[in-house]
């Protein structure tokens, strides 16, 4: 890091009985080897006990996590979790996620916490405590009063980044919900997003085509005709360096990556098969339009080896610094 943050960055600990608390703790654990900024958990610290034989500090504000992160992992608890078993979730361990994630937003946005990152939760389970919506990114926007369209989720690795213009829904819909303006806000909020986060001045965004073969020119679809090609127009016309649509096929090989500082794809799969095949212990999801800077490892729970001490935590370690990097480049704009 190039200077210390203002204030530590706060982790939401995810589900207690996923594999969230085990890579917060190991990430802590590698603090100064991986050359992190301070950060916090918010959660159950039980999760953590119950996972870990490490020092854990218990903070009741946030200010008192700069303090705390020498001696131990600082955890600002929420309520209990109930009865916290690894590997086996229940709607308790789901209240205690969302109360955590609900805290720790909350923090970022009120300037407690300089960013946000969110551990894996178990959608099933949330969906089961009446949680309305397709994922994190989307229930963090809203809290930040940004509307899902201008809300990207961008999943980044050391040599590619991927935006899947549609997310968690079935791929016999994902035709019917492309339009020209989606594709147009996808594309202006990545942008942003790149300059902003990552210091990109001038981004170049690659549109993957919908159909085979981005469509053979209207043969096998008409996707690329009817909205990505006109998307791709408009985005140039304002200044923004969009090429396209490619078969995606082609896009991710080394020389076809170093042509572009984004992947804009049309469908979850198409954007997260390439970034997981190359990146998979170091994915991170970052979300680009918001006021505060918000990432995620890009896994998820994990039950089946919650408890077992083998979860890697590269992506968890990955989103933390992120965040850092991010948050102070953000700073920087402002000076």
């Amino acid at each position: 890091m190039n200077a210390p943050l203002a204030q530590p960055l706060a982790v939401s600990m995810g589900d207690p009985a996923g594999i969230g608390p085990e890579i917060i703790a190991k990430a802590w654990a590698a603090r100064d080897t991986e050359s992190l900024p301070p950060f916090f958990a918010v959660g159950d610290a039980r999760a953590v006990v119950a996972v870990w034989d490490g020092p854990v500090v218990s903070i009741l504000d946030p200010a008192e996590a700069l303090g705390a992160f020498p001696r131990g992992l600082p955890v600002l608890g929420v309520d209990d979790g109930g009865q916290i078993s690894p590997g086996h979730p229940d709607v308790d361990g789901a209240r205690c996620a969302l109360h955590s994630l609900e805290v720790a937003a909350g923090l970022a946005r009120s300037d407690a916490a300089s960013a946000l990152v969110t551990g894996p939760v178990s959608k099933a389970q949330l969906y089961q405590i009446g949680f309305t919506y397709p994922g994190q990114t989307e229930f963090v926007a809203e809290r930040c009063g940004v509307s899902r369209e201008n809300a990207v989720m961008m999943l980044a690795g050391p040599t590619l980044r991927v935006v899947p213009v549609t997310t968690h829904v079935p791929l016999d819909t994902v035709s019917g919900l492309l339009s020209i303006e989606l594709l147009v806000a996808k594309g202006r909020a990545t942008a942003r997003g790149l300059r902003k986060n990552f210091g990109i001045e001038t981004p170049r965004l690659a549109f993957a085509g919908f159909n085979p073969h981005a469509g053979e020119g209207g043969a096998i679809g008409r996707e690329e005709i009817d909205f990505i090609f006109p998307a791709i127009a408009q985005l140039r016309e304002e200044g923004i360096d969009a090429t396209g649509p490619f078969a995606a096929d082609t896009m991710f090989h080394a020389r076809a990556r170093a042509t572009y500082d984004a992947a804009i794809c049309c469908y979850h799969d198409q954007a997260l098969v390439p970034l997981k095949t190359l990146h998979f212990d170091e994915g991170v999801n970052i979300t680009l339009g918001l006021p505060i800077v918000r990432t995620s490892p890009d896994h998820g729970t994990a039950f089946g080896i919650a408890g077992k001490n083998v979860a890697h935590p590269g992506a968890m370690i990955a989103a933390i610094r992120m965040a850092g990097e991010a948050t102070e480049r953000r700073a920087a704009r402002l000076l």
